[in-house]
Order: structure tokens, then C-alpha cells, then sequence
């Protein structure tokens, strides 16, 4: 056969594959605190969510029932399953309700990169949960998930999340004018990143 008129073909890619290939993870943090998947009995925790002012205005949530709560967590363990995403709850212990959430989303196969979401109700906070929770999460990004970078993004009106990110060892790149919009107006982002090379 004249190998000038052979047809080259490439195998399709593969499809996606659960991370490593088992079920989310749970995750002790020093504070005592875990990280663990989230459940469909959790959704009264995403309603409470929406409801307290902070988390409302830094995080812009869309408001939530109970129903559209629990579809939206039944999403989230799709997506973990799709490697899409990677949201865990926190909470005191594997059995206890949630009361905050830590992920990664927005990620980019190609360029091996994510971007991390945060909030804590009050009934978590004043533990030092947000920034071990970021740190245990980055890790297991770049050695679990082949992540080559990890950002996070907040308004530079917010000072809590500033802190949550210098102290999980993700440094200030910059700030990124008029970024994202909050109910008062577009605000401008501190723009934070850690690498896998990173120390």
C-alpha cells in the first residue's frame, strides 16, 4: 500500500476517570476539624449558607431551598467523579453536620490548574480550620490531581480571605482591577497562586 495515501489515526482520549481512581477522600486537619464528602443530608448547611450576610456578599451563592441544595450537592459528587471538581465539606467530625465548604473548581485539563472556594459559617470559625483546610486541599491538588498551579481570587475588601490564603502559603501575585461584581459594585481582586515546584 502507497503509505503517502495511508490515513493516520489517533486514538480518542480517554474518558475521565474518578481521581486516582477512589472514592473522595476524608481529611484530618490539625484543628481537629475534618474535611470529608459532601452528603444530601448537608443541605440544610448550603441554605444556612446563603443566609448569613458574609458569606452572601464575598461569595455571591445563589439562593438556595432544600431541594435545589441537595441537587446541588448530588453535582458536586458528579463532578468529583467526572474530575471536574473537588469540594469537601468541613466539619467537627466525619459524622457531624457541615459547617463550611473548601474545593477546587474551574479546572483546566490543559493547563493543569484550578481555582479554590472557601467560606465557613460561624459555627466553624475561630479555629484556624480555612487555612490548614486550603493547605491540606492544595496538597492533595498538586499530588492527586497532577495540578501544576492553584489560584485564589478575592476582593481586596476582604481582608479575612487575604489572610486565609498568605497563611496556606499561596503569596500575592497582584491585583486584578474591577474583576468581579458584588452587590455594592465591582470590586477589584487579589490574585494569589501557589505552584507545584513551589517550596
Amino acid at each position: 500500500m502507497d503509505s503517502e495515501n495511508t490515513l493516520v489515526t489517533q486514538a480518542p482520549a480517554a474518558p475521565p476517570v474518578p481521581w486516582g481512581g477512589t472514592p473522595q477522600p476524608t481529611i484530618g486537619l490539625p484543628c481537629g476539624m475534618v474535611l470529608r464528602p459532601w452528603r444530601e443530608a448537608d443541605a440544610p448547611a448550603l441554605v444556612t449558607a446563603y443566609e448569613d450576610p458574609d458569606i452572601r456578599h464575598w461569595n455571591r451563592p445563589e439562593p438556595e431551598t432544600r431541594e435545589s441544595a441537595a441537587a446541588r450537592i448530588s453535582r458536586w459528587n458528579r463532578r468529583w467523579e467526572q474530575r471536574a471538581a473537588a469540594v469537601w465539606a468541613v466539619s467537627a467530625e466525619p459524622a457531624a453536620q457541615a459547617v463550611g465548604l473548601i474545593g477546587l473548581a474551574d479546572f483546566d485539563p490543559e493547563g493543569a490548574s484550578a481555582e479554590f472556594l472557601y467560606w465557613l459559617l460561624p459555627a466553624g470559625r475561630g479555629r484556624g480550620v480555612m487555612p490548614q483546610g486550603v493547605a491540606a486541599v492544595a496538597r492533595w491538588g498538586f499530588r492527586e490531581a497532577g495540578l501544576h498551579r492553584q489560584r485564589i481570587c478575592h476582593s481586596v475588601a476582604n481582608p479575612a480571605s487575604c489572610a486565609v490564603a498568605l497563611k496556606a502559603g499561596f503569596p500575592l501575585e497582584g491585583t486584578m482591577r474591577g474583576a468581579l461584581r458584588h452587590a455594592d459594585g465591582w470590586h477589584d481582586e487579589h490574585l494569589h497562586a501557589r505552584l507545584a515546584t513551589d517550596a
